[in-house]
């Protein structure tokens, strides 16, 4: 079945860095573009990094640009989002998911890991 796992969160001090990952499995990763988001308690979930099917593009919201960049390894089935320079208001669950680019735009989410960024 189709499983999109993520890992890597955890609490860090501002400044300091995490990197997650997401490993997918249950799908042809190569033909889904993949994106992180994120959700704080009581806000609503917002995207984070999205990153094309072979990895030739990429887009960040503001709140993140120059410090978090996403990648993927389609051999691993895996996409990752580097968090540097982390701020508390970077706090929130880091969701990944998966977006089918022909047919029916098919969309897959993971449970979530939590960051936490504070002293």
């Amino acid at each position: 079945q189709v499983q999109l796992v993520e890992s890597g969160g955890g609490l860090v001090q501002p400044g300091g860095s995490l990197r997650l990952s997401c490993a997918a499995s249950g799908f042809t990763f190569s033909n889904y573009a993949m994106s992180w988001y994120r959700q704080a308690p009581g806000k609503e979930r917002e995207l984070v990094a999205a990153i094309t099917n072979t990895g030739a593009r990429t887009n960040y919201a503001d709140s993140v640009k120059g410090r978090f960049t996403i990648s993927r390894d389609n051999a691993k089935n895996t996409v990752y989002l580097q968090m540097t320079s982390l701020k508390p208001e970077d706090t929130a669950a880091y969701y990944c998911k998966a977006k089918q680019l022909a047919g029916w735009g098919y969309e897959y989410w993971g449970q979530g890991t939590q960051v936490t960024v504070s002293s």
